[in-house]
């Protein structure tokens, strides 16, 4: 890690780093000035990118349109670690994406993008995102909720726009094959340098447009070992009780990068201290605060330690003893009160109140059905 912060440090004093005039908008732009860190500059080598995102790169630059690797993969090698995927941005189109690229498909209504297929890989295309005018309100490309929740982004703009629309200065840096250099639009270097995950914008404004960002902030800070600067964590206990505005089924995939990827304990305990747990599993979040003996939040510490330890050594994990760890004593305790209040037996008690809290918990993550019916089988074990 040492390493990584030499490179950050090299980097921000070094004169291959440029200040890049932004061009003139009409609007008032939230980036801070941009800075070109050219080739020689950045530890970004394309031994470190796959060759399919390569090819990808150069079919896009050779058919005329502009094509950037974006986000997750040039912070992951910035900092040392083998990215999981390659992102794709360009100011094509969906639809010339598609004209470029014979094996590609387009998919998404939200979000509308492309995947170009390479085998078992995909590499994903998006097309440089845009501002939402007023004129946006009634139209089929872009629409945002009440609350201000983005629920149609088809938009299209420039590559300074898109970068305003990244969630987080970590993930605004994008790398040219045409040039080599790395686009750092929103000091994201120094971010990584600082250890510091950060919002770009006005907080309150981006975890309202995609409630979900306050979920990537705690998933990042634990996988990166990085702290939520104070400014973007500050507004999380106000705003959780949006995330009851997001799909189920959205919220399962979240739950499992949570809770899947060896950092399940550190995601737990900071869901619980910034409040977001108590949207997401409310039956969890008061037991946890009746436990003045710690024995709740001690079982769920061995549970998800041992995933982690499973997931370090590649051993297969399952979402069912996860959620069945977290709610079983939501369970029992349901239980108990039925035993009390309705003169039930054991079982019957107990098949009750695994109903109960199963179907409770539904309505806000919509867990597979192979997965339930395995979670009650752990809970009769």
């Amino acid at each position: 890690m040492s390493r990584v912060l030499d490179f950050c440090r090299r980097t921000l004093g070094s004169k291959s780093v440029e200040s890049v005039a932004q061009p003139i908008k009409s609007r008032q732009s939230i980036l801070p000035e941009l800075k070109k860190i050219s080739r020689d500059a950045h530890s970004v080598s394309r031994k470190d990118i796959s060759p399919n995102a390569l090819k990808v790169l150069y079919r896009l630059k050779d058919a005329g349109y502009e094509a950037y690797l974006v986000g997750g993969c040039i912070r992951d090698i910035l900092l040392g670690l083998k990215p999981k995927d390659f992102d794709v941005v360009t100011n094509a189109h969906p639809e010339q994406v598609r004209q470029v690229f014979k094996n590609s498909r387009l998919i998404g209504r939200r979000f509308r993008l492309a995947h170009v297929v390479f085998g078992r890989e995909v590499i994903e295309v998006a097309t440089f995102r845009g501002h939402h005018t007023g004129d946006d309100e009634t139209s089929p490309k872009a629409s945002q909720s009440d609350a201000g929740q983005i629920l149609r982004d088809n938009v299209y703009g420039t590559i300074e726009e898109d970068a305003e629309r990244r969630d987080f200065s970590i993930n605004a840096l994008y790398y040219s094959v045409a040039d080599f250099a790395i686009y750092d639009f929103a000091n994201g270097i120094e971010a990584i340098a600082a250890r510091k995950i950060e919002l770009i914008g006005d907080p309150e404004t981006r975890y309202r447009e995609d409630p979900v960002r306050m979920l990537r902030a705690v998933r990042f800070a634990t996988k990166l070992n990085m702290d939520i600067a104070p400014a973007s964590k500050e507004p999380i206990k106000e705003l959780a009780v949006l995330l009851k505005n997001i799909p189920a089924a959205r919220l399962f995939e979240e739950f499992l990068k949570l809770f899947m990827a060896g950092k399940a304990f550190d995601n737990f305990v900071m869901l619980n201290d910034l409040g977001i747990l108590k949207q997401l599993l409310p039956q969890l979040a008061k037991v946890l605060k009746q436990d003045s003996s710690g024995k709740v939040f001690n079982m769920i510490t061995k549970a998800m330690q041992d995933t982690d330890q499973r997931v370090a050594i590649d051993k297969p994990v399952t979402p069912a003893f996860t959620f069945a760890a977290l709610l079983w004593y939501p369970v029992e305790q349901r239980a108990e009160k039925l035993l009390v209040e309705s003169g039930l037996n054991e079982v019957d008690a107990l098949n009750i109140a695994m109903m109960e809290v199963l179907d409770e918990v539904q309505r806000s993550i919509a867990i597979p059905k192979r997965f339930s019916l395995t979670i009650k089988d752990i809970w009769f074990l």
